[in-house]
């Protein structure tokens, strides 16, 4: 596949997706920032430690940190413009985490779907977060037949028509010998699509199966989407999403994770308070969709980064160029 082929291959994809998720979730695209100030406890630490890049204004010295994600950002929108129920929006976010660790699928650079749902409090239950997963792996699907039909490519043979669910603590008690990314793997390559449930508490082992700010999903109530990449032979993360912290969440997973300091942000408050809308989101990697859709073997080959140089060589070598 040339440069130009892969390009527009890459918007086909991005443009058929945003439509078809537009139309599944009932959400329309807004304008989204790249940058919040700091004051307001808008910024995700994703996995709770995750430091984003922050500067300065010189203009009333105003502390600003780029969006790791919008999640916390998005609630607040789905408030203030009144979003109704069962509505909610979404953003092509970008972004920079520099404390990623670089490899064949991990990049400081992010692009993805933020999107958002506002609901009503008494949805805030697994079965509306299995409605939601579902949802947006059946607008994969679609796509992935669109591709197939207009582009003649099909990397997702033999992908089931629904998700496998299942939760990290029945995938322990499946595989207690197992580390948590083994078990990923190992549940992935077996049924391909996999929605695991319940990130960020400890396991009956003691050990958390993987770290979650404790300050925007419920750890009870979000789950990752994950696919088996049959080029890289391992599991494969595409989405993040939750139903939201509510006040009692928010306490709890705050006290657990010895961030009771976070409660002074006015974002927090709002929570405490109950001044804002349930809702659920999420995140959709939109490199990582098309790495996988196109059959990639590095993420630098659907998106512009920064890679170490023998990175770049061993690559090379393969005869892999990333961009």
């Amino acid at each position: 596949m040339d440069y130009i082929t892969l390009q527009k291959n890459i918007q086909f994809i991005n443009d058929k997706f945003e439509y078809l998720l537009a139309n599944k979730l009932n959400i329309i695209k807004v304008v989204s920032p790249l940058f919040l100030e700091k004051k307001l406890g808008l910024t995700d630490e994703l996995n709770g430690i995750d430091k984003a890049v922050s500067f300065d204004i010189k203009h009333e010295n105003i502390k600003c940190e780029i969006n790791q994600s919008l999640a916390k950002w998005k609630r607040i929108v789905i408030q203030k413009y009144g979003f109704e129920l069962n509505a909610g929006l979404f953003a092509s976010m970008n972004a920079i985490r520099k404390d990623e660790i670089l490899d064949d699928i991990h990049s400081i650079y992010v692009d993805q779907i933020d999107w958002e749902v506002h609901i009503p409090k008494e949805d805030r239950t697994l079965a509306t977060l299995k409605k939601y997963a579902s949802k947006i792996y059946e607008s994969i699907i679609q796509l992935k037949i669109l591709i197939e039909y207009e582009l003649g490519i099909d990397e997702l043979k033999n992908f089931p028509k629904e998700l496998f669910i299942i939760t990290t603590q029945e995938l322990e008690d499946m595989m207690p010998n197992k580390s948590p990314k083994e078990r990923e793997n190992t549940i992935c390559e077996k049924h391909k699509a996999v929605f695991l449930m319940g990130i960020g508490h400890k396991l009956k082992s003691g050990i958390k199966h993987d770290d979650r700010s404790p300050d925007y999903d419920d750890w009870n109530l979000n789950g990752d989407i994950l696919f088996w990449n049959s080029v890289l032979k391992k599991c494969f993360e595409i989405s993040s999403m939750g139903i939201r912290v509510d006040n009692l969440a928010l306490k709890k997973q705050l006290l657990i994770s010895s961030n009771e300091s976070k409660l002074k942000y006015p974002y927090h408050q709002e929570i405490i308070n109950n001044n804002l809308p349930f809702t659920i989101g999420g995140g959709i990697g939109k490199s990582r969709l098309s790495m996988i859709l196109l059959g990639k073997e590095h993420i630098g080959e659907v998106q512009v980064s920064v890679w170490p140089e023998d990175m770049k060589e061993k690559l090379k070598k393969k005869g892999i160029n990333i961009l």
